[in-house]
């Protein structure tokens, strides 16, 4: 037997790379997870051309809602020329024929790892964010059918136990990324790895995200003008990374998310986060014409 015998002949691939079955019960359970807001949908993930836990999760939400007329900006981090975000843009533009774009304010789908850009987003956009672990009781509870009875009980007090817990051992709540907030007051969901910085961006948000998680399985959302309230104690008031006085050394913007960048003599230098906001600043500081749209916080207040 010959290996040519053992192939099939080539045939161009689907719209979007998923078949339609796919598609299908992607959007029903999209449909599913933007009316309970917060609550948890399995789904079955597929399989795609990249690594469970390298935004699988996220990809396919992407590829399900891609149609010819979208644009697509793909963040790592909040960068957009990593070598995860330029991998997914492309492959999203050849496989959908979309067109691709670093401007977060001419992106249609957002398709973010751990970050919210700066610049607000609107009511035709879509945010569709990584999830490497949606579950919010997994560290107080690792059996997750029993997590999941306390869903359905919103029974989340051991998780204000640990919160309570780092509070009297640190003077403060130690908790980074991926805070617990509750969506439409009646579900806990981890927003993702995304900094505090970021959590107030989805309350009573313009846009709709979609949270997805593939090699977890699990789909959920936050629509339009859903209250999402990070688990904060009455006196003791929610607080984000304090970098109000830290200047990006390459744009000169100050009053927005920074990456610490250590040096050779122990000083640090930083810069923004969101890349190509960064890069919007830097035209604009040279005379180029170029379009800032509203953002979230002003001189790292948010308003």
């Amino acid at each position: 037997m010959k290996l040519q015998e053992l192939t099939k002949p080539w045939v161009a691939f689907n719209y979007g790379f998923l078949d339609e079955s796919a598609k299908r019960e992607m959007r029903r359970r999209i449909l599913k997870a933007i009316a309970v807001p917060g609550y948890q949908v399995p789904y079955a993930s597929r399989e795609v051309p990249i690594a469970r836990g390298w935004g699988t999760g996220g990809l396919q939400v992407t590829l399900t809602l891609l149609k010819p007329t979208s644009v697509v900006k793909v963040i790592d981090q909040g960068s957009d020329d990593s070598v995860n975000a330029s991998s997914i843009r492309k492959f999203v533009g050849r496989v959908g024929g979309a067109v691709e774009t670093e401007d977060t304010m001419a992106a249609t789908i957002i398709q973010s790892r751990h970050r919210i850009p700066e610049e607000k987003l609107r009511e035709d956009q879509i945010l569709v964010l990584q999830v490497p672990d949606p579950e919010p009781l997994r560290a107080v509870q690792p059996d997750l059918s029993v997590a999941r009875e306390m869903h359905g009980d919103a029974d989340y007090g051991q998780l204000w136990l640990v919160l309570y817990e780092q509070l009297v051992k640190s003077g403060r709540i130690m908790q980074g990324s991926s805070y617990p907030s509750m969506v439409n007051r009646r579900h806990v969901m981890t927003p993702s790895p995304i900094p505090r910085w970021d959590v107030p961006k989805l309350n009573q948000a313009d846009h709709l995200t979609i949270l997805s998680a593939g090699r977890e399985k699990r789909i959920f959302a936050v629509p339009p003008y859903t209250s999402v309230e990070p688990l904060v104690f009455d006196d003791v008031p929610y607080r984000v990374e304090d970098h109000q006085d830290k200047t990006c050394y390459r744009s000169n913007v100050t009053g927005f998310f920074m990456n610490e960048l250590p040096q050779d003599d122990g000083s640090s230098q930083y810069e923004l986060s969101d890349s190509h906001f960064g890069v919007k600043h830097i035209r604009k500081s040279e005379a180029e014409p170029v379009a800032i749209g509203e953002t979230w916080y002003n001189n790292g207040k948010m308003d």
